[in-house]
């Protein structure tokens, strides 16, 4: 079978492709070694782990006509190492993923990533990855195909790598999808960094979630149907409106909704105004619920509570919009701005019980209790920033 837009055909890995699979590695952790990354691969992947890749059916190779010139595997059970991630949250807890590993070509044949992540993509409903922070190869290839990285996985002998976790979405409309991804996603790469890509993308992962959760409980208590697509284009426009600045992003991106007759290829002008209303609703500061479902599950999903991530864009915020401050300014701002927001008797409201955020609440605010740990936290982060502003002013 060939992937769509590459000249590789893929097929199931077999025992007489062994010896050469095991040259490719070779070749590939050379590869590693001359772009600086000396730490993965160390040994690993053995002849015994491929040769289990085949027997169990997740090796598969690329060929060009009759030679083959690439291998990868594609779990399609949970892989253990993924069960825990710090620093982070997957992008969803419940859709079904393939996970993509041991990447390996011959000398001199470009495209074999490209093959390899477009036939996960084409083959699953969500993709996960991991690689070492010095594979910048690799880093630059997730990256380019729209993957968000999640946060920090452990390999079986305790080293770190980078998690991405990638969403299909197959069940949204083909081209409301292809609408969204060309069009209104591009517009987050010019936001401020607690509004960027990555961020939409968590959004729209936690609301087909959550709607999901809810879909699912539809039959067994009678409630509300609820249109996926809907549901996915609420979150992609979510906010688009801090184009026009962040104070009043939730109602421009309300307008945005209302204005773009793209939308109507799909929606009616009621569903329109819903999804509208939902944006406009979304803000965790806003002084009632939402006026709809709709608004409920992308504010829920909005809340993105994973405690690291909740500090380190509060520190951002801070050193952002009040550049004067010293650092006892910034970590005064970010404890006043924890306890307000987030902590017993805060402002934001969770709206959703089948949602993550209840049990990551529960750890934001034990975080918060603990000065001792949250200062540590705050430090390595304003640290980190300010060194990544010196490096690229």
């Amino acid at each position: 079978m060939n992937t769509a837009t590459t000249r590789f055909a893929v097929r199931n890995a077999t025992m007489d492709d062994l010896d050469h699979i095991m040259e490719m590695v070779d070749h590939s952790r050379s590869i590693m070694r001359a772009n600086g990354n000396n730490s993965q691969w160390g040994g690993y992947p053995g002849r015994d782990l491929i040769g289990n890749d085949i027997a169990t059916g997740i090796g598969h190779v690329m060929t060009e006509g009759s030679r083959v010139v690439g291998y990868f595997a594609m779990l399609t059970q949970p892989e253990p190492t993924y069960e825990y991630i710090e620093d982070g949250l997957w992008l969803d807890d419940t859709t079904p993923y393939v996970t993509l590993h041991r990447l390996a070509c011959v000398p001199g044949v470009q495209g074999i990533a490209r093959c390899a992540f477009e036939w996960g993509e084409a083959h699953a409903s969500s993709v996960r990855v991991d690689t070492h922070l010095d594979n910048h190869i690799m880093l630059h290839i997730i990256n380019g195909r729209g993957y968000t990285r999640c946060g920090v996985v452990y390999m079986q002998d305790g080293s770190p790598r980078e998690a991405f976790q990638k969403m299909m979405y197959p069940e949204v409309n083909a081209g409301l999808k292809q609408y969204v991804e060309q069009k209104i996603l591009p517009r987050y790469n010019h936001f401020d960094s607690a509004h960027k890509l990555d961020h939409v993308q968590k959004v729209m992962a936690q609301s087909m979630e959550i709607a999901h959760k809810l879909a699912a409980n539809e039959g067994s208590d009678g409630g509300p149907q609820i249109n996926m697509d809907m549901v996915y284009a609420i979150a992609a426009y979510h906010d688009t409106g801090v184009v026009e600045g962040r104070e009043h992003h939730h109602t421009v991106s309300g307008r945005i909704i209302r204005q773009d007759e793209h939308l109507r290829q799909w929606f009616s002008e009621t569903e329109i105004e819903t999804m509208a209303q939902a944006a406009e609703d979304h803000r965790a500061s806003a002084q009632g619920e939402p006026r709809s479902l709709y608004g409920k599950i992308v504010a829920e999903a909005d809340r993105d509570i994973e405690p690291t991530t909740i500090v380190r864009r509060t520190v951002q915020y801070g050193l952002s919009h009040y550049p004067d401050l010293d650092r006892e300014g910034h970590w005064q701002r970010t404890l006043q701005h924890l306890n307000e927001k987030y902590a017993e008797g805060g402002y934001l409201k969770l709206y959703i019980p089948c949602s993550r955020n209840g049990q990551q609440m529960q750890k934001l605010r034990q975080l918060i209790a603990d000065r001792t740990r949250l200062r540590t936290l705050f430090d390595q982060i304003i640290d980190t920033e300010r060194e990544q502003q010196t490096t690229n002013p």
